[in-house]
């Protein structure tokens, strides 16, 4: 499943904004659970949401676990980034998108923000959030730290953006195994991905998981054991 739409974007102060609406309207509506229609990844149906087991994800689960990638970008302060290597042993939450997105990227991100805040302290220190762009012509490490500032403010544990060249940016979406961006990038996976800390991704996450879904998954793959 994929997002954007170059037609529809809002620019500069108004994609503020309408972050700060969404992360205003996921606090104040923060226990739904995964809504919508919408395919999976790789295709798959998106998995029905109702009572949870204890010890049992929400998000929806992949016939067998994926190790964690390892892919080297660049972060927001200009250095060299690898990925398998800076969050191994952490809970992980891996989504790519863009910074001039209008909806569900500031969405997703703000769903990250709000999550974090209901979890457990130690959770909250461990976990990491990390935002690859797909936008990297406009996405400089400047504009990604600056545009993340909205969403991690009241963490431990700042959320880690990362950009490349094209070239670079397209092997980390092989390697994590979501679809290729297209039309420069607004046309992205808008698939979130969790890695435990046994550095496995058992289950991924379609738009319209709640912070509640993410709050509740992230405590049980921090304490992930093969």
């Amino acid at each position: 499943m994929t997002c954007g739409g170059r037609g529809t974007r809002v620019r500069g102060r108004a994609m503020l904004l309408a972050a700060g609406a969404a992360l205003a309207g996921l606090l104040a509506a923060g226990c739904s659970s995964n809504g919508g229609s919408n395919t999976g990844h790789s295709g798959h149906a998106p998995a029905k949401v109702s009572a949870t087991p204890a010890g049992t994800y929400r998000g929806q689960e992949f016939p067998t676990p994926r190790p964690r990638p390892s892919f080297t970008l660049t972060d927001t302060s200009g250095a060299t980034y690898n990925f398998g290597t800076e969050t191994k042993g952490h809970p992980t939450l891996l989504y790519f998108g863009y910074t001039h997105c209008p909806d569900i990227c500031p969405t997703t991100m703000a769903t990250f923000g709000v999550a974090l805040q209901q979890v457990p302290e130690d959770v909250r220190k461990n976990a990491r959030v990390v935002f690859v762009t797909t936008d990297p012509r406009r996405d400089t490490p400047s504009v990604i730290g600056a545009w993340l500032a909205h969403f991690d403010r009241k963490l431990p544990v700042k959320f880690i953006g990362l950009t490349g060249t094209q070239a670079q940016l397209d092997s980390a979406q092989r390697l994590a195994g979501v679809p290729l961006a297209t039309d420069g990038g607004a046309q992205h996976s808008a698939e979130v991905l969790l890695y435990g800390s046994d550095d496995m991704d058992r289950v991924f996450y379609t738009t319209g998981a709640s912070p509640a879904d993410f709050s509740h998954d992230l405590p049980i793959a921090d304490k992930q054991k093969e």
